[in-house]
């Protein structure tokens, strides 16, 4: 008795902290009656959670502990000013930013331990997973012609998984397909088809290699038809198919892992009806093919190291889809060389078949990188590309009027001229600085790697305040999960006289309105907003790794090295704060990171469960 008294006080007192914490994040008054809700929802819940703790015994509290100071720090290091915008004193300031961070680290704790009460339950998920289901409208009494025509059809998906997900994917893109003829092309989609025609010369700043397949499909679809707005669709539906390919897949993954049919639909109507996937697979852009590849080479992955199914066919999507990753993005090649490693020891037990092909696809990308190239005379992106982090944190310093020693501020002089830099310089968007850069001398700052770099380290650490804001503001759009970014929003194809055009098959006022509905309703509607977040696909990435972890599956965690080498390539070198496409690949793959967390071993399930679907 007296030990339950301590507990339930010792939950009144949790719950005090992060009904706090809740408080100033909903930027609630104290006296809102609001906050005694939030207070017994939190209490109840923690008390549930307390409850559930025998199914959690076996946990590492130490992932699960760590795990909520880092969600803590992702939400705090961007919505903190908030929460003291009204007070002044430092003492103040620091007292309630410690009982916010308790009250969230609290409130996390207990959330993922609910979470992994249940994620851990590999038997009860094999169950939910694995046995064969059969909805109950299926034989509804009462629509006797629609249960069979529905039984029928879904029998048809059971026995033709892949297929019916890759034609369900085009059908639910084939309206935007029609809508957005022959495809959206942005300015970077134009530079790539100037490239193309031969009007500018071959350059690397949109990877070469996706240039070299758009005009492969548009020599194509022109030397067929013989009309260029023609052309360009055979590329925009090749895109179309290999990104449903992609997905087609992952599909075919799981149902190889028996996975039941019923969630196979949902997960293949995530990507058929949610509407960036269908304005995603028309954009010009190499973000898509991208994540097309991220998806096939994570799913070779989970075959090769879960079902450790190895045949000629999953060899060739890895060894493919590799090759990809390191050519149709920049980042893509430095996320590959900081995952070999880990590749080479996560397929150590393979090492004859796996260590040839990671050889091959190495090679592969070298050899285009560097000799294909020159002998093309590809134009490489310019260094700036490559330092929009630091050269953005020596800005804030600069535009935050700090104090620079005169050979400091005269070796900064020599590359770029400091008279409009305050007006210019946006916390979230690097370009406006880079062009400062590109119209000084970038010859100097070339030659002079190592003198910047001093630069760097030196107001760093004089200044880490100034650099720590300025990398959040550059970056806390893929962290952050409350920051919100209008997706998909490309219409047509941007001003051109090179002879195509936005020639829709299909339009009129009720089309127009359903697609701005459609974009529009993500940043309207509460929970299936979260889909619409990179902040929050992010935090599933970490979740499901954590889940990982949890369960001591670690053979899983070489699944998740595309997804989070690629993500620490965007946070080490974006240009913008808030790209959705840039991670693009994180959202596509998603239902992958969810699902490989938490799929059962077949020596936990019941032997009937076993049965193949």
């Amino acid at each position: 008795m007296e030990k339950t008294n301590r507990t339930v006080l010792r939950h009144m007192f949790q719950s005090f902290f992060s009904t706090w914490a809740l408080m100033k994040a909903a930027r609630m008054e104290p006296g809102n009656i609001l906050t005694f809700v939030f207070f017994l929802l939190v209490f109840f819940f923690y008390r549930h959670v307390h409850r559930r703790r025998e199914l959690m015994q076996s946990a590492n509290r130490a992932v699960v502990a760590g795990t909520a100071v880092l969600f803590t720090l992702l939400y705090m290091l961007v919505d903190y000013p908030h929460y003291i915008e009204l007070l002044t004193s430092r003492l103040y300031r620091i007292a309630i930013l410690g009982i916010v961070f308790t009250g969230f680290v609290f409130l996390f704790y207990h959330l993922l331990l609910f979470l992994f009460s249940y994620t851990c339950n590999k038997s009860d998920l094999g169950t939910l997973l694995l046995y064969d289901y059969v909805p109950a409208c299926y034989v509804h009494p009462d629509h006797p012609r629609l249960s069979a025509c529905f039984t029928r059809v879904f029998s048809f998906y059971k026995n033709h998984t892949a297929l019916s997900s890759f034609l369900l994917c085009l059908l639910g893109w084939l309206p935007y397909y029609l809508y957005q003829y022959p495809g959206i092309m942005t300015p970077d989609s134009i530079n790539q088809f100037e490239q193309v025609l031969g009007l500018v010369p071959y350059s690397n700043h949109h990877p070469w290699v996706h240039t070299m397949l758009f005009g492969l499909f548009y020599k194509i679809g022109y030397a067929c038809t013989g009309n260029m707005v023609t052309a360009v669709s055979f590329y925009t539906f090749f895109q179309m198919c290999l990104l449903a390919g992609s997905i087609a897949y992952f599909i075919s993954t799981l149902r190889s892992l028996r996975i039941r049919p019923f969630l196979l639909l949902l997960i293949t109507a995530f990507y058929a009806l949610i509407p960036y996937h269908a304005v995603f697979s028309v954009t010009i852009w190499k973000d898509i093919p991208f994540a097309a590849a991220v998806l096939f080479f994570s799913c070779a992955l989970l075959r090769l190291s879960v079902e450790k199914k190895i045949n000629a066919a999953n060899l060739t999507v890895f060894t493919i889809s590799g090759v990809m990753i390191c050519l149709f993005r920049s980042n893509g090649w430095y996320a590959f060389l900081l995952a070999f490693p880990f590749l080479l020891f996560g397929l150590r037990k393979e090492a004859k078949r796996f260590y040839p092909l990671l050889l091959l696809i190495l090679l592969c990308a070298v050899i285009v990188k560097y000799p294909v190239m020159r002998a093309f005379q590809v134009e490489q992106p310019d260094f700036i590309e490559s330092v929009c982090i630091p050269m953005q944190q020596i800005t804030a310093v600069i535009c935050n009027d700090r104090e620079l020693a005169p050979k400091d501020l005269t070796l900064i002089e020599q590359v770029v001229d400091l008279t409009y830099i305050h007006e210019l310089y946006n916390p979230t968007f690097a370009d406006n600085i880079k062009e400062l850069v590109r119209a000084g001398d970038q010859d100097y700052l070339i030659a002079h790697k190592g003198e910047f770099f001093r630069l760097w380290l030196r107001l760093g650490l004089r200044y880490p305040a100034d650099y720590l804001t300025a990398y959040i503001n550059q970056t806390y759009g893929y962290w952050y999960p409350d920051s919100f970014y209008l997706v998909a929003e490309g219409e047509g194809i941007s001003a051109t006289d090179l002879g195509v055009s936005h020639t829709p098959i299909i339009g009129g006022p009720l089309v127009i309105k359903g697609k701005e509905i459609a974009i529009k309703l993500g940043g309207m509607v509460p929970i299936y907003g979260t889909l619409w977040s990179m902040g929050v696909a992010c935090w599933i990435l970490l979740f499901s790794i954590s889940v990982v972890c949890i369960r001591r599956e670690y053979h899983k965690l070489i699944c998740y090295l595309p997804g989070i080498t690629l993500l620490l390539t965007v946070l080490v070198a974006t240009p913008v704060a808030t790209e959705f496409r840039y991670v693009y690949f994180m959202v596509l793959s998603l239902p992958f990171y969810l699902i490989t967390a938490i799929l059962p071993e077949a020596g936990v399930l019941p032997q009937d469960s076993r049965k193949r679907l």
